[in-house]
Parts: C-alpha cells; structure tokens; sequence
C-alpha cells in the first residue's frame, strides 16, 4: 500500500456521492464504505478535502456530515479544480453533466477520475473524455461497483484459474434502463466471463420507446469474443431480482437475490450411466471481506502510480454503454444482428438518472413521501 495520502474532493453532494450507504440496514450486495466521501474518509490513501454542488442545501449536509469547513464546499466545481488541486476527483452528478466535468478535471491536473455510471450519455463523450485521459496520463474508473464485490471477483478468479471449465454462458435478470442500471448489468456479465462482446440481437420493451434516446428496458444475446453466449433480461423479472448465472463445463456460480445468496455447484461421482451429477459446494471466500469503496480507492492509487488502467476503466463504461445502444438498434433494424463496435458515434441513450435532475434527488424523494 502506498504511504503517499491523496487529496479527494466529490462533486455532485447527493446518494452516491454522500449518503447511500446512510440507507443500508442490512448486507447482500453491499460492503462498507459503498459510496465516495465515506470511502475517502475511511481511506488511509486519501484525505477529503472538498465537495461541490450547486445546491446550498446539499453542501451544507454534506459539511456536517464529514467534518468539511464551509470553506470547503464549492457552488463551481471549476472554482474547486482551481483552489484545491486534488489528486482524486469524484463525480457523482447527473450524467448530463458527467462528461464535461471530467474532461475539465483532466484538463486541469487530477490523477485520478472515480465516475459514476452510466460513464457518458452518448459514444462521441464517452470517446472524447477516453482520449483526452490517455493523452493527460489520469486514470479513470467507472463506479460498477460489482467489479468491486468479492463474490464477483471470486468468480471471475475461478474464471481465470479454470475452476469451471470452459465458459459457455452467462445470464443476467436485472429489470432496469439499459443506460442508467443497466451499465451494472453489461458490465458484470463482461467482468464475469472475461470477454468483450462482439455482436448483439436485441429485442426493446417497444417499438415507440426504441424509436427514441430516453433510458429503456430490453432483452439482448451476446456474443462473446471468447466463445461464451451471453443472455440479458432488462425488462420485468419477477422473482429473479438482479440475479447472474454462470456456467462452465466444470462449475458454475449463481448470484441470486440480489447478491444476498451466491450458489456454487460441480460435478461429483454418479448418475445416468455414473457421467456425474452437478451438486452444490461451498462457494470460496477470503478470510475477510473487502470494503467495496476501499477497493475502488486503492486500485485507482495502483493506477496512479503504476500507470496501469483501474479494474473498471473508462473503455469498460464506455462499452457498456456501447452494448446498450448496439441493443437499441437491433431493434431498431428489426431484430438484425448489430456488429461492435458502432460506426455511428453521435448514438446515445438519455439515462434516466437525468429525469428531472435540475432539482436534487433528496429533495424529490423527500416531496414524493410528503404527498
């Protein structure tokens, strides 16, 4: 671990970028600290030194809530870039917003972007902020945070290290917007079978919402460049809520319940003819649990000072996103298959994390239970 402490500063003082983990009660798929200010301050690595909102209000909780003068919250996020020089730059702001923002951070010396998803709204940001990143030498990291989860990463090293076999398929249940909560969904199941996609089907939740930018839900089949077939249902799931499926010749690991239960199972001695039967097995943990912000924090010090790219880099928001759209527009022609990578990079997909974001997400959830 490094003995250098970075400075952090978070922009955009809502959910994410403040008080998400506030609201867990109980685990699954979180490990705490989630979200970034707790993650900076519980950090050895990095020391949070300021916050940016244009909203009073949120900067204000935000100050009380880590111990920040209110010197150290600013309404200008270009103001902040200015006064405090941080190393570490969150942004935790609409998605309308993302792709400006980050590319001035770059631009004005910050090693290290932790971005929350979707990365960009359209393929054309999403390259420009890659590009500039690579010329500028700053990592930047995506926020799907399963890459994060020591479930996850436990079986993408069983992936790795040939534990189940050969990869045949991976399934995915996750009813959200392909864009917003979708890029956790993409970005999972490409984590998991170590593979980037290259081509897609896909099937949109209509025809008048495909014809459209707005976030929407869809079903796709992947192909993956390593020979794996992938399967993603976005629309309605009933009991499987956010649930991943992989399969091996040799094992395979389901993650059910929202992350609150993972199954791993192989082949035992038995059966039809004595040809095995596939029993369930005890899935491998470590022996302690890694903080999911921690990790994020101390992979993205690795890449600032090995100049490697983080665990859930820029090109892999950017991909997500990609898929997304590249699911869109098999629908669009029809049900054709849709070859990556796109052509057309004006494409994009309006997240739904950008309805109505002129006034903060507290402050709505907070008028929607007053009425």
């Amino acid at each position: 671990m490094s003995s250098k402490t970075y400075r952090a500063a978070v922009i955009g003082l809502g959910r994410m970028g403040s008080t998400f983990d506030d609201e867990i009660k109980q685990g699954g798929q979180f490990f705490m600290p989630y979200c970034h200010a707790p993650s900076y301050v519980a950090s050895p690595q990095t020391e949070l030194v300021a916050g940016v909102d244009p909203h009073a209000e949120q900067g204000k909780i935000f100050a009380q809530r880590w111990g920040l003068t209110e010197r150290q919250i600013y309404a200008d996020y270009r103001e902040m870039l200015e006064e405090e020089r941080p190393d570490f730059v969150s942004v935790c702001t609409t998605a309308r917003h993302r792709a400006a923002i980050m590319q001035e951070a770059i631009n004005a010396g910050v090693k290290a972007i932790w971005a929350e998803k979707p990365f960009t709204l359209s393929l054309a940001e999403a390259d420009s902020v890659i590009d500039l990143a690579n010329r500028k030498g700053a990592a930047v990291a995506v926020n799907c945070s399963r890459r994060y989860n020591v479930f996850f990463t436990e079986a993408r090293r069983m992936v790795e290290e040939e534990e189940l076999g050969e990869i045949l398929q991976i399934t995915a249940y996750t009813r959200c917007g392909l864009s917003h909560s979708g890029s956790h969904s993409i970005d999972a199941m490409r984590f998991l079978v170590n593979g980037d996609v290259d081509w897609v089907f896909g099937e949109m939740e209509s025809d008048e919402k495909a014809a459209g930018d707005v976030d929407l839900m869809g079903n796709g089949y992947f192909a993956f460049d390593n020979g794996v077939r992938g399967f993603l249902r976005t629309t309605p799931t009933g009991l499987a809520q956010w649930e991943f499926d992989l399969i091996g010749t040799e094992g395979r690991v389901r993650s059910l319940a929202q992350g609150m239960e993972t199954h791993y199972y192989r082949w035992v001695p038995g059966g039809l003819r004595d040809q095995g039967v596939p029993a369930q097995a005890p899935f491998p943990l470590p022996i302690s649990i890694p903080s999911m912000g921690l990790a994020a924090i101390e992979d993205l010090v690795h890449c600032i000072e090995t100049g490697t790219q983080p665990r859930c880099s820029g090109d892999d928001g950017r991909k997500a996103l990609e898929i997304a759209i590249a699911m869109r527009e098999s629908h669009r022609r029809g049900g054709q298959r849709v070859n990556l990578p796109l052509a057309d990079r004006s494409l994009r997909i309006l997240s739904s994390g950008i309805t109505q974001d002129d006034v903060p997400a507290r402050i709505r959830r907070a008028q929607a239970a007053a009425t």
